[in-house]
């Protein structure tokens, strides 16, 4: 014989509880929804976009989309069969077959070649703009942090760090254009992209650094300290090591900010076309940072909108989103990966 007999503290059905599991459900289907989102927006993104990038015959991958810069792209009948080509391929095409020189075309602009040029301009502008941004972020934080004394000005200056945080990206766009190309002549180049991005990402760099180096046990500093170190070689040997997965972390989110920005490097440092590399038909090597480029998000913007759409623009559209979310996610892995390292040599 067996007698059911409830816990005293087993759980009742209540209204109560059963608006708590209604809540619960709730909130589990709106995180669900947004996931659901996600995966359609990327999932449309990387299906169109691996179209463009791969081929279903060897070598498999698209290797004219990443090795050279966009052209116009001719659609043509020839001998009864519909021909597409790049503006160097037709032209040499019409100079090989005398009677393909009355062939008229249709033309579509950035729908063939490839976006190699963005691909270095991006890279270029990451790079350099995260250099400075970790550079003068992390000294900044390490005075905050370190060296600066509790008061009405220390308060200020944190606020207006935050309050930077929420500044509009076109508005750094215009001050980088005003200050940078206008006022130091510097011209669209890749020194006034660097400086505008770097500007923008700088109060995420600060406030995230500034967190990581409170972090660290003050036990830290004051056994350091006691030993007779100086203040500067405390904070380099027995601080920044403990804070530095903390940095990386900041240069994570600045990276997925300063990648994604069209404006800023609108205004100071991308063209819509540009077929020579920074590094090219330079006077002298100096001349390599006063040099404009191309860029993936600027290229995707003039893609989208400022040509006509139709089937060719399309399909460069989404490769280009395909190979820039890539390019985004290796760099942010790279730096993941060197923040785990540091995490895993550094524990206390």
């Amino acid at each position: 014989m067996t007698a059911t007999t409830s816990h005293v503290f087993q759980a009742r059905p209540s209204s109560a509880r059963r608006w708590e599991t209604g809540i619960a459900w709730l909130f589990r289907g709106a995180t669900y929804l947004i996931l659901l989102c996600g995966l359609m927006v990327f999932g449309k993104i990387f299906y169109e976009g691996s179209r463009t990038v791969f081929k279903t015959e060897a070598p498999f991958v698209n290797t004219a989309f990443f090795t050279e810069a966009p052209e116009t792209l001719h659609v043509f009948n020839f001998d009864g069969k519909k021909m597409e080509m790049g503006d160097r391929a037709f032209r040499a095409f019409k100079e090989a077959n005398p009677a393909a020189k009355a062939i008229r075309s249709e033309s579509y602009v950035y729908s063939a070649g490839g976006i190699f040029p963005a691909i270095v301009g991006t890279v270029l502008l990451v790079l350099g703009s995260m250099a400075i941004a970790l550079t003068l972020g992390v000294s900044a934080a390490i005075f905050l942090s370190e060296y600066a004394t509790h008061g009405r000005v220390l308060t200020m200056i944190r606020l207006a760090i935050l309050n930077l945080a929420g500044v509009p990206s076109i508005v750094y766009g215009l001050f980088g254009l005003g200050l940078f190309v206008i006022f130091l002549d510097w011209n669209v180049s890749l020194l006034a992209g660097w400086f505008t991005l770097a500007l923008m990402v700088l109060p995420v760099v600060i406030t995230a650094s500034e967190e990581s180096l409170k972090a660290v046990p003050q036990g830290f500093r004051e056994g350091s300290l006691a030993l007779g170190a100086t203040k500067w070689q405390t904070i380099r040997t027995n601080v920044l090591p403990y804070a530095m997965p903390g940095i990386l972390t900041s240069s994570i989110l600045g990276i997925a900010r300063v990648a994604g920005e069209t404006a800023p490097i609108m205004f100071t440092a991308a063209y819509a076309m540009r077929d020579m590399l920074p590094w090219e038909g330079l006077d002298s090597p100096k001349d390599f940072v006063f040099q404009g480029v191309m860029a993936l998000p600027y290229h995707i913007y003039v893609v989208s909108s400022k040509i006509p759409q139709n089937e060719y623009t399309e399909r460069v559209q989404y490769g280009t989103a395909f190979v820039f979310l890539m390019i985004v996610a290796l760099i942010a892995l790279t730096s993941i990966l060197l923040r785990n390292k540091l995490r895993n040599r550094y524990r206390w």
